[in-house]
């Protein structure tokens, strides 16, 4: 379970529109991420100076990892990361008696970033 200051850690890191953004594009970008270059072109006229030290300020919190591939440097989501903020958020719903939230953070926990088939929830 996250802790109090890690969650206020990562509140703050997403508390800019700018991270917050590259935050949305790395989980639809799941596993795989997106190379720095990428990623300042779809926040649009952002420059690429700026994305890195908006990724620097995200990988410090824990919400993104970044990896080398040949001369690029690949950047993808934390999503345990992602996760235990979430569960952070949720875990005492309801005084802690919310087995609809319970479900929701245990399946939210298994996300990898990778497809998976349909999944029921019942």
């Amino acid at each position: 379970m996250m802790e109090e200051n890690q969650a206020l850690v990562a509140f703050a890191a997403i508390s800019n529109q700018t991270r917050l953004r590259i935050i949305r594009l790395l989980v639809l970008a799941g596993a795989d991420g997106r190379q720095a270059g990428v990623i300042a072109r779809e926040l649009d006229a952002a420059a690429p100076s700026r994305v890195s030290f908006h990724l620097r300020q995200l990988e410090q919190a824990g919400l993104i990892e970044s990896r080398r591939e040949g001369r690029s440097i690949i950047y993808s989501a934390t999503f345990p990361a992602l996760s235990d903020l979430v569960a952070f958020l949720m875990h005492d719903c309801c005084e802690g008696h919310c087995k609809v939230c319970d479900k929701a953070i245990a399946l939210f926990a298994q996300c990898t970033g990778r497809p998976t088939k349909a999944l029921v929830v019942s």
